[in-house]
């Protein structure tokens, strides 16, 4: 039975239904499994092939027994995977060159790969909100792909109420419409004047706001929420399956802003998934690739870039990975997140620094490099990458050696999200896909407020 710890040692251990509920640990620490569950390579290898909700119960089931069953594991799988997708293999491989491949993961109603994990993370909150009676107030910051998916995941949830901050002309205008043109009386946008650090630095400080997070019953569903990395290491499994794993090593490269994603692919790896490299693409924000380079976690300013997704100076989930760097010494984990906290800036020690840098490669990627790779890949091959997939995919051809080994590139949004950089890129506006054609002429249900706290928790009471 796997129970959950929090990164900063503060809480006893939970079971996997308030883990779910909680989001974010009551000490400020982020849930981490007690054991990493273990695979068994020899039943992997009988999942070739069979559907992904298939691949996603095995994944999975380790992390939820005693809490969900697997009858209504089995069911609620079957239900999100098998609607509001538009591709059969839900996470297609699409081969770009010699043993090369994009993995697409924006064939949710959103068009982007949070779909692939809060579309089951609404579901289970459902299930068990239902089952129990009960009613919460999810608050989530998006940097532009998390909101929409989670809005979308949540409208209509009788037991739910959501509410999502984003930082106010920061985003594309696909990402906002896609959160603002959805009308639902459970569902409230809130454009925050600053950044997305901003927004996430708001929501964990209502986190840790004892009264305030009890008397609304606050959760969450970004990737702090324990249950979206869970449900995100599905698609690394499904990949390697398909590319000949577990027998074949298969190698990452993950455009990278608040760790999440990578951290799922490094999750899998913990779980006995074959894999070379774990290859992080960051763009001109670039915290994570200087921290490679030189082991010190330092902020700086937020600056614009064409993959706006990725424009972020603080990577929440790294905590989870610092926790198993430090061998769950949480003690350490206090003193390194306090100092970030008051200085903008942490060192993690030179004696941590070779076991780090043989888990991960990190590269950064501007601007100017983003376009040149778009323009590369439809001139040679005819594929449209969007600005975040060709951050990643830059990352992962300066780190590929042995061309053996399958290189997965993760295109984390369709290119029609981000219209203006694929155009200045390649000359092409790409199209929205049908069920988003008329997105542009739909009506925008947002409110505009002052980075302050006070404001933001007084219109969220005001509004459940």
């Amino acid at each position: 039975m796997t129970n959950y710890i929090s990164t900063r040692g503060g809480v006893p251990p939970q079971n996997f239904t308030e883990v779910l509920l909680q989001g974010l640990a009551a000490d400020g620490g982020l849930f981490i499994p007690d054991v990493w569950p273990k695979f068994d390579l020899e039943k992997m290898r009988e999942l070739a092939g069979l559907p992904y909700a298939e691949v996603a119960k095995y994944v999975i089931s380790p992390f939820v027994e005693n809490d969900i069953s697997s009858p209504v594991l089995e069911k609620l799988l079957n239900e999100v995977y098998g609607r509001n997708f538009s591709h059969s293999a839900m996470a297609p491989l699409v081969q770009i060159s010699p043993n090369v491949w994009v993995m697409e993961l924006f064939h949710g109603p959103t068009l982007a790969f949070k779909d692939y994990a809060l579309q089951l993370l609404g579901q289970l909150f459902d299930h068990v909100l239902e089952e129990r009676g009960e009613h919460v107030t999810i608050v989530g910051a998006t940097s532009g792909d998390t909101g929409s998916a989670a809005i979308e995941a949540c409208k209509g949830c009788k037991n739910i109420d959501i509410f999502i901050l984003h930082p106010e002309g920061r985003t594309s205008e696909v990402q906002r419409r896609q959160m603002t043109t959805i009308e639902a009386p459970n569902v409230h946008n809130i454009a925050l004047k600053g950044t997305f650090d901003d927004c996430q630095n708001m929501v964990k400080a209502m986190f840790n706001d004892k009264k305030f997070r009890n008397d609304i019953r606050m959760s969450a569903v970004n990737s702090i929420n324990w249950a979206r990395i869970m449900a995100q290491i599905v698609y690394y499994v499904s990949a390697s399956l398909a590319l000949g794993g577990p027998s074949r090593k298969v190698s990452f490269a993950v455009p990278t802003g608040n760790f999440g994603n990578i951290y799922a692919a490094y999750a899998a790896r913990q779980m006995g998934l074959p894999i070379k490299r774990l290859i992080i693409g960051s763009n001109k924000n670039d915290i994570l690739t200087r921290f490679f380079e030189t082991g010190t976690m330092k902020t700086g300013i937020v600056e614009s870039s064409l993959s706006p997704s990725m424009d972020i100076q603080i990577s929440s989930n790294f905590e989870r990975y610092l926790c198993d760097l430090l061998d769950r010494d949480t003690k350490s984990i206090n003193t390194l997140m306090d100092s970030f906290k008051k200085k903008g800036a942490f060192n993690i020690g030179s004696q941590y620094m070779d076991k780090m840098r043989k888990e991960f490669d990190a590269h950064r990627c501007d601007d100017k490099q983003t376009q040149m790779l778009m323009k590369a890949c439809y001139q040679e091959t005819g594929y449209i990458l969007d600005p975040h997939t060709a951050v990643g995919l830059f990352a992962g051809m300066q780190v590929r050696e042995d061309p053996s080994v399958p290189l997965v590139s993760l295109a984390c949004a369709h290119p029609s999200k981000f219209p203006d950089a694929v155009e200045q890129a390649i000359g092409i506006r790409p199209e929205l896909p049908p069920h988003l054609a008329d997105l542009y002429d739909r009506k925008e249900y947002v409110t505009v407020l002052e980075n302050d706290l006070s404001k933001v928790q007084e219109f969220i009471k005001s509004n459940i």
